[in-house]
């Protein structure tokens, strides 16, 4: 028979409300689209203004492969171990997740200073964001990515704290979850920015 609420009134509901760890996974994941909506915008401006050197370098001479290669097995390296430190939540392994934050941690660090050492020798160069709308846009793509990643070093260091006060709490699980999230968009965006700047950057 079918079920009948308390009024008689019809059926009762056959749902369940959604969890909370479902509830925050879906309103970050809304939070990843707006996001990837800027890198779009900064990716189509660098699309357009690339040719506009105003009689500055162009990316040919600015561009150091050797130091963004670097810079990509660094992310790629932390991105996969950020997937071993979620299989390592799941199982419930304290010392997996920490020597997982560790880990990333400190190969994002290494990324961010390759970076910003990068940045640094290009302005020195006479390659700043002032040079020319070509390298101002380049900055701005790059740098907005690298303002990502300091953001995500910042959340691993929250992470540390909680997990070394709280535990593996079902709270923790869900930042975890987030910031695995987070970490492997940048990541993504990091192979795009790699192979439609740089690689294709270098082409004299």
């Amino acid at each position: 028979m079918t079920a009948i609420d308390a009024e008689g009134a019809g059926p009762a509901p056959r749902y369940k409300p959604a969890s909370r760890f479902s509830i925050t996974g879906f309103g970050f994941y809304v939070y990843l689209l707006s996001d990837a909506i800027l890198f779009s915008a900064l990716f189509a401006t660098y699309a357009v203004l690339h040719g506009a050197v105003a009689g500055g370098p162009p990316s040919s001479e600015v561009f150091s492969l050797t130091t963004v290669a670097l810079e990509t097995g660094c992310l790629l390296t932390s991105s996969f171990i950020c997937g071993l430190g979620m299989q390592a939540a799941e199982h419930r392994s304290k010392i997996g997740v920490l020597a997982m934050l560790v880990a990333v941690f400190a190969l994002g660090a290494t990324f961010l200073g390759l970076e910003i050492t990068e940045f640094g020798r290009m302005v020195h160069d006479g390659a700043g964001p002032d040079r020319s709308a070509f390298l101002s846009s380049f900055f701005a793509l790059v740098g907005a990515h690298g303002a990502h990643i300091t953001v995500g070093l910042i959340w691993i260091v929250v992470l540390l704290a909680h997990l070394l006060k709280m535990d593996l709490s079902e709270s923790f699980q869900r930042r975890l979850f987030c910031f695995s999230l987070f970490w492997h968009v940048l990541d993504i965006v990091w192979i795009a920015i790699f192979t439609f700047v740089y690689l294709l950057g270098i082409q004299p």
